[in-house]
C-alpha cells in the first residue's frame, strides 16, 4: 500500500464509511507504517469539526445543489463502464489490478468529498456565513458574465445614452464571446410591455432576449454569441418580445462594439 491509498483509506475511516476489508487493511497500515499517522489525525480533526466545530443548520438549497452536483461530476466505481470494450484479460491487463483500480474509486471520491465539506465548513467557521456562499453560488447569469467579461484580457465597455432619458454601458469581450448591459435609470413603460435586446449584425437585427427593469441600476445579459463589430441595440416591444422577430418600435439604445 502506497501512501495516496492510505490517505483515501484515513478519510473512509473518518467518515465510518470503510467496508471490513477496509478496515483491516487501513489498521494493518497504521501499524506498518506509524510517519502516516499523522494524516489519521488530520481527517479524524476535520470530521470532528464538521459534526461540532460547525453550528447545525439546515443548508441553503443552492449549496445542496451545488454539493450534489460536486458528487454527480466525481468518479464513482462502476460508473462509466462500456461493455462493448474488451475484457481487461483480451486486453492484456492484469483483472487484478483494474478490479484494485475499481474498488479504489470509491475511496478518492470520499476523500474528494471530506475536501469538500471542509472548506465549506472552513468558510462558515471564518464566518463568510452560510448565506453568503448561498449569494455567490445564485449570483444571476448576468453578474456571472459580466465577471467573466471583466476578467478577460480583451475586455471592452462603452457607455450610451437611453432615448428619454438615463444611460447604459455595454460590457463586452470577444474572447468570451459574450455582451452584458448594465443600464440606469431606464425610462418607464407599461405593464404589457418588455424591453428587447439585440445583436444589429450586418444591419439585420438578431433578438438576443428580453429584460424587466425597476428603478435603478439593471444588468441583463444578451442570449447567442456576440461577433466582432455587432451593434448593441434596445427596444421596447410588447410583453415576452417581438412577435415578428424583428424591431416593432425605433431603439432606445445602440451601442457600437467596433
Amino acid at each position: 500500500m502506497d501512501e495516496q491509498e492510505f490517505a483515501e483509506l484515513a478519510a473512509g475511516a473518518a467518515l465510518h464509511s470503510l467496508s471490513p476489508a477496509d478496515l483491516r487493511a487501513f489498521e494493518a497500515a497504521r501499524l506498518e507504517h506509524p510517519e502516516w499517522e499523522q494524516r489519521v489525525d488530520v481527517d479524524a480533526a476535520t470530521a470532528a469539526a464538521l459534526s461540532g466545530a460547525v453550528p447545525a443548520v439546515v443548508p441553503p438549497p443552492a449549496v445542496r445543489a451545488a454539493l450534489l452536483a460536486r458528487l454527480a461530476s466525481s468518479p464513482q466505481g462502476g460508473q462509466n463502464v462500456d461493455s462493448s470494450a474488451p475484457s481487461e484479460a483480451v486486453r492484456g491487463e492484469d483483472p487484478a489490478a483494474a478490479a484494485e483500480d475499481a474498488h479504489r474509486a470509491p475511496r478518492r471520491w470520499t476523500r474528494g468529498i471530506l475536501a469538500l465539506a471542509a472548506s465549506v465548513a472552513l468558510l462558515v467557521a471564518l464566518g463568510v456565513g452560510a448565506a453568503l456562499i448561498s449569494d455567490y453560488v445564485n449570483r444571476p447569469p448576468a453578474v456571472v458574465a459580466l465577471q467573466q467579461i471583466e476578467d478577460a484580457p480583451d475586455a471592452q465597455s462603452a457607455t450610451g445614452e437611453i432615448a428619454d432619458g438615463g444611460s447604459a454601458t455595454a460590457h463586452w469581450s470577444e474572447s468570451v464571446g459574450k455582451a452584458v448591459v448594465v443600464t440606469d435609470d431606464l425610462p418607464q413603460i407599461a405593464d404589457d410591455q418588455t424591453f428587447e435586446l439585440w445583436f444589429v449584425r450586418d444591419g439585420a437585427p438578431l433578438p438576443a432576449g428580453t429584460f424587466e427593469s425597476a428603478s435603478g441600476t439593471t444588468a441583463a445579459l444578451l442570449e447567442g454569441a456576440m461577433e466582432p463589430g455587432d451593434v448593441i441595440a434596445v427596444t421596447v416591444e410588447p410583453q415576452g418580445g417581438s412577435p415578428t422577430g424583428q424591431p416593432s418600435t425605433e431603439p432606445i439604445l445602440a451601442i457600437p462594439t467596433a
